[in-house]
């Protein structure tokens, strides 16, 4: 699900996305997308982007944070979490820095359109 988010994120053009791996660091979460838009609505764009990919698959959040500003959304799937952010926000909170721990999943960029038969590659 983790990569399924990061690849609907690229699909409305996020900014550095990235997966945290949690497990065996955390109760709180396994994964962590984290990305980020260059405005508000580019953010509220990815949200929705990113529910409704999710929801094609069945999928439903337990809860949604931060739409109101935009600076900082948060998707709350249980098992992963997903961040995304204005970029001047995800500098300040560094959420890759506070979780240096994690092993960190960089998206391949080139490869965003979901409906290709090549979907990509993450790179440990």
């Amino acid at each position: 699900m983790a990569l399924e988010a990061a690849y609907a994120a690229l699909e409305k053009k996020a900014v550095d996305p990235v997966i945290l791996d949690l497990t065996g660091l955390t109760v709180i979460a396994d994964y962590f997308v984290i990305c980020s838009g260059e405005n508000t609505p580019q953010v509220k764009a990815i949200t929705d982007f990113i529910e409704e990919a999710l929801a094609g698959k069945g999928v439903k959040p337990s809860r949604i944070e931060g739409l109101s500003h935009r600076h900082w959304v948060l998707i709350d799937y249980g098992d992963v979490i997903i961040h995304i952010f204005i970029k001047e926000t995800r500098e300040y909170y560094s959420l890759e820095k506070l979780w240096m721990d994690a092993a960190t999943l960089e998206i391949n960029e080139n490869k965003v359109n979901m409906d290709r038969k090549d979907k990509g590659t993450v790179h440990p």
